[in-house]
């Protein structure tokens, strides 16, 4: 019997093999999903995997983090275990030192953790572990520790800041108009980190605030990555992204967008040269000839400088609208340091002269981290040095959130905001960093801290000096969105006035 093309048997086998296809990816979802389950617990009765399931926590605290510090502060060791998420969470300084230094290989980012991020970061230094890991670290340590990069990085914040920010500022205040500062800082951030790492404008604070097709599918991406971590089984985002639906498909288009911007400026790069700029996809391309990778690593630097410095001054401005002393007291020292207010930040020297400054950016960064916690998973059976057993694959968190609130780490005073506990005998004195993680410590210590310190300092100087800020609702205590980031709902809405002339505003 011969058969010809146009048979209806042969023209019915791909449906068959695609409907056999679909129905062995279900079976194998099903099975992996009750493995999952199982491995989790569900059925556990403690009282906080209870009010996790639940949700009864939300009746008493703003925030998951805030719940969580309610946890760990009654746990004798510092250290909670909920185990339907199958987490170890933990705000014991030694613990943190333990696994970010003593026992350091035994707690890798993990594959769970790296598979949210993958399609974002692919095999960027954020995402990776291991000899990736160490051959980015090494490359991006010599170039960010280069005094060459750091002018540049200071150069193109000043830059930002006279050219963009001070005139959205004075706009705003001529009009008299209400204006959403964490937006502002976000846009800031974008802009500035955007130049620095691809040498691109999007323009995101320029007066009329337009937006920014990059800068929206990047926000896209990130927030719709993060929020994968939040189903019930990573089996579901999965399957979504296996068909191509609702969220995992309005990802997938935002990181096509991403990745088309990405490869037209490293295609413009390699026509155009690229010896004599000194962004860092310019500095990368010099070692590097695999785009896809390099497109990765640059990806992953601007994720980690984008919302990080953006949160940390939002929390910083609304400190500054509860503590008015401190504000006053941080424009005093910068007039010592720099003079009246028309006199320009001119280096890093005068920075680090102003200790009272760095004093309170470090406080209001120990009470609200941009990085609430950092998850890694066990590669094997441990025991932390709090006693506590991590059985292999567990997660393990340290919380930066809830240590800053911990009386046992920062004293009965540690709800407080207290610039002064940084200073001794007038001079900045810096903490234990494993005290201390909000920059991580250890082996993964955030390469990027100076410069996000000096992005900081540099326009929260700018905006005291020159401008008075009201909050429109100081007594409103930040709710936080879910995310990577700290990233406050519905924003910081604030009313601005000019302490000094806009004509001035140019020169400082």
């Amino acid at each position: 019997m011969e058969l010809n093309a146009s048979s209806p048997w042969l023209s019915s086998v791909p449906s068959v093999f695609s409907l056999l296809f679909f129905g062995f990816t279900l079976l194998f979802s099903f099975f992996s999903l009750i493995i999952y389950v199982l491995r989790r617990k569900p059925w556990c009765n403690c009282e906080a995997c209870k009010s996790y399931l639940t949700g009864s926590w939300s009746k008493d605290f703003p925030n998951l983090c805030d719940w969580y510090t309610h946890l760990l502060k009654k746990s004798p060791t510092g250290t909670i275990h909920l185990h339907v998420l199958g987490n170890i969470i933990t705000s014991n300084p030694e613990n943190v030192e333990y696994i970010l230094k003593t026992n350091f290989d035994n707690y890798p980012k993990g594959k769970p953790f790296s598979g949210l991020l993958g399609d974002l970061l692919g095999r960027g230094i954020f995402n990776v572990d291991g000899d990736s890991w160490r051959f980015q670290r090494k490359m991006a340590s010599l170039e960010l520790g280069s005094v060459s990069i750091r002018m540049y990085a200071f150069e193109l914040i000043m830059s930002e800041i006279r050219e963009r920010l001070f005139p959205l500022l004075s706009s705003m205040a001529e009009k008299e108009e209400a204006l959403d500062l964490q937006d502002v800082f976000r846009s800031f951030s974008f802009d500035y980190i955007c130049k620095f790492s691809f040498g691109l404008d999007p323009g995101c604070l320029k007066l009329s605030l337009p937006i920014s097709d990059f800068a929206l599918a990047f926000d896209t991406a990130s927030k719709l990555s993060a929020e994968r971590a939040l189903a019930p089984s990573p089996i579901v985002w999965k399957m979504k992204r296996l068909l191509n639906l609702g969220s995992e498909k309005k990802l997938s288009e935002a990181i096509k967008m991403v990745d088309e911007l990405a490869q037209s400026l490293i295609n413009h790069r390699r026509r155009e040269g690229f010896s004599d700029n000194k962004d860092l996809l310019s500095r990368f391309m010099c070692s590097i000839n695999d785009d896809k990778y390099l497109r990765d690593i640059v990806i992953s630097f601007l994720l980690a400088g984008r919302d990080t410095v953006a949160s940390g001054l939002t929390s910083f401005l609304w400190l500054l609208s509860q503590h008015p002393e401190v504000e006053s007291a941080i424009r005093d020292e910068s007039q010592r340091v720099m003079g009246p207010s028309h006199q320009q930040l001119t280096s890093y020297e005068q920075l680090r002269d102003m200790h009272y400054l760095n004093a309170a950016i470090h406080e209001s960064l120990r009470l609200y981290p941009p990085v609430q916690f950092d998850s890694k998973f066990a590669q094997e059976d441990d025991i932390m040095p709090d006693g506590t057993f991590v059985s292999k694959g567990t997660r393990v968190t340290y919380h930066q959130y809830a240590m800053g609130r911990m009386d046992r780490v920062w004293g009965p005073d540690c709800i407080g905001f207290k610039p002064e506990r940084w200073i001794k005998n007038g001079v900045f004195v810096a903490e234990n960093p494993y005290k201390y993680p909000v920059f991580q410590a250890g082996f993964r210590v955030c390469l990027g801290k100076e410069m996000a310190l000096v992005e900081m300092k540099s326009v929260a100087l700018a905006v005291i000096r020159s401008f008075s800020v009201r909050v429109l609702d100081p007594d409103q205590a930040p709710r936080f969105s879910p995310g990577f980031t700290a990233t406050v709902k519905g924003g910081l809405p604030v009313a601005i006035k000019e302490r000094v002339s806009s004509t001035t505003h140019r020169h400082c």
